[in-house]
């Protein structure tokens, strides 16, 4: 199991979020939080930016990780959001961004912070990772994906890639 698999619940995957762009997406990250964690929208949306503003938190390859210390928070949250279609992220590669993983932690940043951080990092860098994500179109799929994922033998991994049912074409 990953480090970051133990902060992700299954209420924590969003599937095919359609946002504009950066700031909606914020927002949408702000209601989640609120709703499933109980964090203050404003709280979060306002971190994100705060963060945002220091540099893009975008990897390339579609991938953003747009986290942000939170006021009062006492546990790390994180959420998986695939975006549909994807998103101008000011990313390093000048790809638009599908794949986001918000991560919420207290403030100050901590050493579970950068490892999860790290774990993010490595598994998003995965070009199979990310293909078998994509092909799920479950949140509790995409859920055992990160569980399972980088504590996986590779040929566990090669199955992986067959896992999850077709996406289904619009």
């Amino acid at each position: 199991m990953s480090t970051l698999s133990t902060y992700l619940q299954v209420e924590d995957v969003v599937l095919d979020l359609e946002v504009p762009d950066k700031l909606h997406l914020f927002r949408e990250i702000g209601r989640h939080m609120e709703r499933v964690h109980g964090l203050p929208f404003d709280w979060v949306v306002f971190g994100l930016l705060r963060r945002e503003k220091a540099g893009s938190t975008a990897l390339g390859e579609g991938v953003a990780i747009p986290h942000a210390r939170v006021r009062d928070l006492g546990r790390v949250c994180a959420l998986y959001l695939r975006l549909s279609p994807a998103i101008s992220f000011e990313t390093p590669d000048g790809k638009p961004v599908t794949d986001v993983l918000g991560l919420m932690v207290p403030g100050p940043a901590t050493e579970i912070h950068l490892e999860i951080l790290a774990d993010a990092v490595s598994l998003f860098s995965d070009p199979a990772f990310r293909e078998t994500l994509h092909r799920c179109n479950d949140p509790a799929q995409v859920k055992e994906i990160f569980d399972r994922w980088t504590s996986a033998p590779l040929a566990i991994q090669r199955d992986f890639r067959h896992y999850c049912y077709p996406r289904r074409v619009l």
